[in-house]
């Protein structure tokens, strides 16, 4: 299964990459594919990639479907349980 996570701009980078914050962890990702981007933007992100630019309440409406997601992790590796 693929999951585009919300998450916020917090410092852009040389490069067109930027840290974003994920809930609490900072990672690098490029923007190549969301230039418009900048501080405080909200980005969906795949891959190491922000593949669109998105508002705050879409983000924290995506985070509450997250957490109701059931994950198995039983053979080592991290899967949304099938239902």
């Amino acid at each position: 299964m693929c999951l585009a996570i919300p998450a916020k701009v917090v410092l852009m980078n040389e490069g067109g990459m930027a840290e974003v914050d994920i809930h609490g962890v900072t990672r690098t990702v490029s923007l190549s594919l969301t230039p418009e981007a900048e501080v405080g933007s909200w980005v969906l992100v795949h891959a190491g990639f922000s593949i669109q630019v998105v508002d705050e309440e879409f983000a924290n409406e995506s985070w509450e479907l997250i957490k109701q997601i059931e994950w198995d992790d039983s053979d080592g590796t991290l899967e949304a349980a099938s239902a």
